[in-house]
């Protein structure tokens, strides 16, 4: 190292006290996730009268295994991972081909039609008129009332329409020499660049779609249309009959009763929501970063 780039003892303090900030508080983000864990593989009676802190304590499965017993489990599961799969894939499509044609100068009144369609983001008519709407659309106790109101995300719509004014004109135009429509430059041009920003959408989108459980509280009163976010949301309110739940059924099969605590209960339905949804940011997070600023750039 020469001397020009040496670092002065100030910069190293200064480093020294930046790391050791971050390091506190990537802990501080990660403990509350850590400690949901632990509790949920731990002895659930340990559990009940908080002794668990750091570590997990008589390490089982139990809570995993006899949650599995509650009713209507597997099905809202499969709703929610429905609802998150199709949801966020029909938003992508829907909101990144409304924000092609609102960077194209050639489609009749595109000023009004973007300025009354970003008004939405500051006025609605409010919950009862949407609820009427919805009735009236016959989305009610329906799969699709998770699907068709979300379809278009205004922000989102706009991060993308940014990001592809970004684009070089010429990558559309040599394709509309060769006789390219807008449907061909859309899928085979503007999408294949677009990964990022469609990444960070996706993920809104997702989390959006995955975390929701108040369409189902307004909208759904057919069990078999409940999202695992509902279900765990009734579970909380009433969590000790969902204990009472697990052990009847225990007891009704034949393996006697297993002692679940209200509380292990509530935290392994926490990890079961929470868990999954997690898992998807790795994938996607070098899109991340760099979607959010390229939409950014730009109104």
């Amino acid at each position: 190292m020469n001397a020009k780039n040496k670092m002065s003892i100030a910069d190293i303090v200064y480093n020294a006290v930046c790391g050791i900030l971050f390091i506190l508080f990537a802990l501080v983000c990660v403990f509350p996730f850590y400690y949901l864990f632990i509790c949920t593989i731990s002895d659930p009676s340990l559990v009940e009268v908080g002794k668990i802190v750091l570590w997990p304590r008589g390490i089982t499965l139990k809570n995993y295994i006899e949650v599995s017993r509650l009713p209507n489990l597997a099905n809202a599961t499969m709703i929610t991972l429905g609802r998150t799969v199709i949801g966020t894939g029909s938003t992508l499509l829907i909101t990144s081909y409304l924000a092609y044609f609102f960077t194209k100068t050639q489609m009749w009144g595109r000023k009004f039609w973007y300025r009354m369609v970003v008004a939405t983001m500051y006025f609605s008519a409010g919950m009862i008129p949407v609820y009427l709407n919805n009735k009236m659309l016959g989305l009610l106790n329906s799969f699709w009332i998770y699907i068709i109101p979300g379809l278009v995300g205004v922000y989102n719509m706009i991060l993308v329409k940014t990001s592809m004014e970004a684009l070089p004109a010429e990558l559309e135009e040599s394709a509309l020499l060769d006789g390219a429509g807008y449907l061909t430059r859309f899928a085979k041009i503007v999408i294949p660049l677009q990964k990022p920003i469609l990444a960070t959408v996706g993920l809104f989108s997702a989390v959006g779609h995955w975390n929701d459980f108040f369409t189902t509280q307004l909208y759904i009163t057919k069990p078999k249309l409940y999202t695992l976010q509902f279900l765990l949301y009734e579970f909380q309110n009433q969590v000790k009959n969902a204990a009472a739940q697990i052990n009847s059924a225990s007891e009704a099969m034949g393996q006697g009763s297993t002692n679940i605590q209200p509380t292990g209960i509530r935290l392994t339905l926490t990890a079961i929501v929470i868990i999954p949804i997690m898992l998807v940011y790795p994938f996607i997070q070098k899109y991340y970063v760099k979607g959010v600023m390229i939409g950014a750039v730009k109104g």
